[in-house]
């Protein structure tokens, strides 16, 4: 999956002071008292503590933009300027992904597997116990149904999110490879310890024959999308 703040062209920086104003039930960034806008030309506003993180990011910027470091803002520039497809698209997939999700399925290795067990089931149960239904699990990589009750009150889950945290559990649905991890976070549990549990499989292995420059470049990558969007969601709140 391309992650949801991989590198943009650098423009140069065309303004003094980043600040922000109400706007309306929002705030908005501002730069020299003009309101920021998307690539979509919709106003930069969003909830005070957001709207305070996004003008940091601009603040902080030096002579050139560099969009990289600016997560939150190209997050929620992306968010304002989903068409209706686009954010009704972000609860189907969060949904999609939990009919096969990561987490159900345990590898060969029986150390593995164990692994596996210790660190997935704990989330599988809170995610079933919120849904109303258990999640079926198998070992190696055949394809198992999940029940109808998991599919529907995952739905039901996804359908209570805030519109936010659809478009954010969406992101973290892709970027983890799991529904469960993804609501798991948005739900308040530890990022270090979902994020660890979505990169288990590739642990387990790097322990075993090791890792290369290139493997440890992508998961760093990997692990900043994570963190900004878990980042977003809290401002979101």
């Amino acid at each position: 999956m391309a992650g949801p703040v991989s590198e943009p062209a650098k423009v140069r920086r065309f303004y003094e002071a980043a600040g922000i104003e109400a706007e309306g039930d929002a705030y908005a960034v501002t730069l020299d008292g003009r309101r920021a806008r998307s690539p979509g030309r919709r106003v930069l506003a969003g909830p005070l503590t957001l709207a305070e993180a996004m003008a940091a990011e601009w603040a902080g910027q030096g002579e050139t933009l560099d969009m990289a470091s600016m997560p939150l803002t190209r997050l929620h520039g992306q968010f304002l300027d989903a068409d209706d497809e686009q954010r009704a698209a972000w609860g189907e997939t969060v949904v999609a992904y939990a009919g096969s999700d990561l987490l159900c399925y345990r590898g060969d290795d029986r150390k593995l597997a164990a692994r596996q067990a210790e660190v997935w089931q704990p989330f599988l149960d809170e995610i079933g116990d919120a849904a109303g239904d258990s999640f079926a699990v198998t070992e190696g990589i055949m394809a198992v149904g999940q029940p109808e009750g998991v599919l529907s009150g995952v739905r039901g889950l996804v359908a209570d999110l805030s519109e936010a945290h659809r478009f954010a559990a969406r992101h973290l649905t892709e970027i983890t490879g799991s529904a469960v991890l993804a609501l798991a976070a948005i739900r308040g549990a530890d990022p270090d310890a979902v994020f660890a549990a979505s990169r288990l499989d590739e642990t387990f292995q790097a322990e075993r024959w090791g890792v290369d420059a290139e493997a440890a470049a992508r998961e760093a990558a990997r692990r900043r999308d994570f963190g900004a969007v878990v980042r977003y969601a809290a401002l979101t709140a």
